[in-house]
């Protein structure tokens, strides 16, 4: 195949852009056309005006302590626009009450049973510490989170730590979730280990070391919001953003690939020399079918939850709730947790508002987002003044952003259909797949997929 001319990336949020902007740092003279089948770049990287304040409805923040993202941001020339929380300490809500979230777990696997006491019964924290009697662990294949620690560690681990912070980052629950490809670090350290306690310990110092600055922040913004990236990236990048173009099929050709695109009553052929698909998994594999057949099975597989996040202005008030709450399933809530931006973030903090968000809908059971936004906005609110402890609890403004089939979800057996995945699109020259779908959700992560995608095809 010859030198790639025009590049064609199918899908305009983080991952597509980001493509976009690598591949024009790496061949800054060919042309880079991106088709948005939405009305708006940036998928799930959302901003709204709220308080006076850009406030993100979409991912807040990055990881600091990976590369990629911050790297991004200061390639972008927003390195001064970075700020570092106030605070990240949150706490658990249980129903006898708020519980501070245990330092040194890994996504909520302890380390040690020191300081579980009060967030976990005694008969909870005694089932922890217990784990040392256990015969070694041997774990065969992939594996679900829950089954796993439900055996090893016993329930309340699952239902009082590990469920909050799965569900707030994959919207799924752990009796389903994949280990290898949720909690991969974890996961690395379990053959050697003999003990998910030992592992959990093992998998956080080597984090620690690979991290090396441990004193810095584990999270970082963009003070107009990490909204304000996919503005970025396209100028950044030069690339030609076709928006409310769906791309319908796909073929090879002599000399490259040509895209339907475009309404289905009036269809356009776009030439491509080289295509890269960012769409999410289902659209993704419509449109690899015809020509990526072995792609398809395995990219049906990962299925979708649908969310929404409510963003509230109150008035200024005083909060005692640190940088949020994590509010798991055995609550019986509505609200899955709650970010209280105007502490966490100094920059969010100035004005007369007191600013939070919070988010609703787990993977099959979603049946409270079938709401119109007014009720469930005021349910919403409702709640989050209750959990809070508002003594004004009457919002000044709201906002409500829905995800439908928004977040990917890692189930038993993830790894191994990415990896199907990979090869059946990999033995196509010129024609590359990534995105939120595959080894990671969060903004870093799809940079990370979206560079990989670039250096193959170059």
């Amino acid at each position: 195949m010859t030198a790639p001319r025009r590049l064609v990336v199918v899908g305009a949020g983080i991952t597509g852009l980001a493509a976009a902007f690598e591949w024009r740092r790496r061949r800054p003279d060919d042309e880079i056309v991106v088709l948005e089948a939405g009305t708006r770049i940036g998928g799930k990287l959302h901003r709204v005006e709220l308080g006076g304040h850009w406030y993100d409805t979409g991912p807040e923040a990055v990881l600091a302590r990976v590369p990629e993202a911050v790297r991004l941001i200061e390639d972008l020339g927003l390195a001064d626009r970075l700020v570092a929380p106030a605070t990240t300490q949150a706490s658990v809500v249980l129903p006898d009450g708020r519980h501070p979230l245990p330092a040194g777990t890994v996504l909520g696997v302890p380390a040690t049973a020191d300081g579980l006491d009060g967030i976990l019964t005694a008969d909870g924290v005694a089932r922890v510490r217990a784990e040392a009697d256990l015969p070694p662990l041997s774990v065969d294949g992939d594996v679900a989170v829950g089954a796993l620690l439900r055996e090893r560690l016993g329930d309340e681990v699952v239902d009082r730590l590990v469920e909050p912070l799965l569900g707030g980052v994959y919207a799924g629950g752990a009796d389903e979730l994949s280990l290898a490809a949720t909690m991969p670090a974890l996961a690395a350290q379990l053959p050697g280990a003999g003990t998910v306690l030992a592992a959990a310990a093992a998998a956080r110092d080597a984090g620690v070391r690979s991290r090396g600055d441990a004193d810095g922040p584990v999270f970082l913004t963009v003070a107009d919001g990490i909204g304000s990236l996919p503005d970025a990236l396209v100028a950044a990048s030069g690339a030609r953003v076709r928006l409310r173009t769906p791309a319908h099929g796909l073929r090879r050709t002599a000399t490259g690939f040509e895209l339907v695109v475009g309404a289905a009553a009036a269809p356009e052929v776009l030439t491509a020399d080289a295509v890269l698909v960012t769409a999410p998994a289902g659209k993704a594999a419509r449109l690899l079918g015809g020509l990526v057949p072995d792609a398809v099975e395995p990219l049906q597989g990962i299925p979708y939850a649908s969310m929404a996040v409510v963003a509230m202005a109150f008035p200024a008030q005083e909060v005692a709730a640190g940088s949020g709450l994590l509010v798991p399933p055995v609550t019986g809530r509505l609200v899955k947790g709650v970010t209280v931006s105007s502490a966490k973030w100094p920059h969010l903090a100035e004005g007369p508002a007191l600013l939070v968000r919070s988010s609703v809908g787990r993977f099959r059971d979603e049946s409270e987002l079938q709401r119109t936004d007014e009720d469930l906005t005021a349910a919403v609110v409702a709640d989050v003044a209750d959990l809070l402890g508002l003594d004004r609890p009457e919002p000044l403004e709201t906002r409500i952003v829905r995800w439908g089939g928004g977040l990917p979800q890692y189930l038993v057996g993830h790894p191994a259909r990415v990896a199907a995945i990979r090869a059946a699109v990999g033995a196509v020259p010129g024609l590359g797949i990534a995105g939120a779908a595959f080894r990671g959700l969060g903004v870093p992560a799809c940079i990370r997929d979206a560079s990989a995608a670039v250096d193959a095809l170059v």
